[in-house]
Order: C-alpha cells, then structure tokens, then sequence
C-alpha cells in the first residue's frame, strides 16, 4: 500500500476539503482528489462521503484513521533520527498568531531565526481571526484562548497588558478624563462586536459602555493606526502603544486588562527537531520581550 496515498488520507481527514489538504501538502487539489481514489481503490471501500461543504469521514475511514496515524507517528519518528535531521533545520513551519502580536513581536524576531536557518521555511499568519489548529491552518498556533481539547500539546506562552490610550491632541482637545465616569462622552476606537473572533477581547465591558465611536475596525493595526490620528480612545495592547510618544494613557492604574497567548502544536508533531527548535524560539522570543509584553506601572 503506497505510503504517500495515506498521507493524502490524513490530511483530507484533518482538513475536510480537497482545497486545505492540497494547501497543506503543496500539490493542486486534483492531486488530492486522485490520490484519495487510488486508496479507497486499493481498500475497497469508500472513505470519505462527498458533501457541499467538504469530504466527511465515513465509517470505514474512521476506523481507518487512529491506525494512519500510529504510522505517520513512526515515519517522523525515524525521520527526525536520521543523520540528515541533524545537519540543519529544514522544512516548513507554519505559525498562526492574533495580528497585533505576530506583526509587532513576532515578525521581527522570525525573520531572523529564519536567517540563522536557510533551509526552514517560516510562514507567519498574523490574522485579526482564530487560527484553527484543528484544520490544519498552522503548525504552531497561538491564540487568546487555551484550546480545549484534541490531541495537541498546549503550553502558556505569555500574560500580556492592554491599556486605554488616546493621543495627546485628542486628550488636548476635549474635557479632562481623571475618573471612570468622565470617560462619558468622549468618543472611542473599538472591534466590530459581531465579528469578534474570541470573548478575551470584550475589553470596554469591564470599564465602560461607550456612547459613541468614531471607528470600529477587526484590525487592532488600524485600531492602532485611528489612535495615533486622534479619531479617539482605544484599549491597545502596551506592546504596540508604548511605541508611540504621542499616545497617552488614560485612567492609568484603573484602565488595565490582561489576557494570556497560548501556544498549541499536533502532538504527533512534537519530536520533530524543526518544532521543537521554533516551539523554544518562540518561548525565548517572549522571554526576551517580557517588559514589553507586561510593563510595570510608571
């Protein structure tokens, strides 16, 4: 039985649609569709049943894919204990993370590590959504919320602040904020509520309900980018806002909210060197940035 026909049948059955199997195995999605015929030829039955919206695992193919899966186990086993594993990190790794903090933290310091490594390939999703490692969207996932099952190995990555910031035009042309309810009439910068992809960013619910706002973005970059422009106030995550002489906090020492990144990955996928080297890259990185991620009180 040709090895690479069950790799295609993993990849269907994590995915679910020809077009993210064939994402995530480099090749066109007939490729997919062709290799998924030849096993089911091969077996003599179907695996998966066709539908609208995907390819859903039949009886058969459930049964089928704890038993794959023992065998990919093996296969990355004796990979990553070959001699070639050791001459260099290779390979793709592809890591999923919220926008803000995969464009300002991560982004950097990647390409760098990338650098250091020229045969490992480094695709970085920094997205205003959740990254589903359950799809198989990324490698390495890190989100705002612990996933909450599966076979996946999760560590905390990081606490991490937000703060209420506004620029200093803005703060020079409207009335004094120095308690909670001052905040009253002034205008803010927000999320679009009905596309917020995780409850941790219902910041402002634990403050303030704003009258008015002057933007609401799924963009914390452009939320970002309307604070520096005056449009208002915004909760921004210090990491980006303490970049910025022109932002001021508002009510410093009340306005604070905190909020954890963790860090998921495939357990099948955990002895491989290239993993486990980015994995503990990512835990350095953090540890490297920690008064950014977590500033002291002035």
């Amino acid at each position: 039985m040709d090895w690479d026909n069950l790799r295609f049948f993993l990849e269907l059955a994590r995915t679910g649609t020809l077009v993210s199997a064939a994402r995530r195995l480099a090749v066109d999605h007939t490729t997919v569709a062709r290799r998924i015929q030849a096993l089911e030829k091969e077996i003599g039955t179907a695996l998966f049943a066709r539908e609208a919206g995907g390819h859903r695992l039949t009886e058969a193919g459930r049964r089928l894919q704890p038993q794959v899966e023992a065998m990919e186990g093996a296969f990355l086993a004796v990979e990553s204990a070959a001699p070639a594993a050791h001459e260099g990190l290779s390979g793709l790794v592809r890591i999923g993370a919220t926008e803000g903090f995969g464009t300002m933290v991560l982004a950097p310091q990647l390409a760098r590590f990338a650098q250091q490594h020229p045969k490992l390939v480094i695709d970085l999703l920094a997205m205003p959504r959740l990254v589903h490692l359950s799809r198989r969207e990324a490698d390495i996932v890190i989100s705002l919320e612990r996933p909450a099952r599966g076979p996946v190995v999760v560590s905390k990555l990081t606490d991490y602040v937000l703060r209420l910031y506004a620029s200093v035009d803005y703060l020079a042309a409207h009335p004094p904020i120095a308690l909670r309810e001052d905040l009253r009439g002034h205008t803010f910068i927000s999320y679009v509520d009905d596309l917020l992809f995780s409850k941790e960013l219902h910041y402002l619910d634990e403050l303030y309900r704003p009258d008015a706002f002057s933007l609401r973005s799924t963009s914390i970059l452009a939320q970002h980018q309307a604070a520096l422009a005056g449009a208002g106030i915004a909760v921004l995550p210090a990491f980006i806002a303490e970049r910025d002489a022109s932002l001021c906090r508002v009510l410093p020492g009340e306005a604070n909210f905190t909020r954890t990144f963790w860090m998921s990955m495939p357990a099948e996928s955990k002895h491989l060197a290239r993993m486990q080297a980015v994995w503990q890259f990512l835990r350095e990185t953090v540890e490297a940035q920690r008064t950014v991620l977590l500033p002291q009180e002035a």
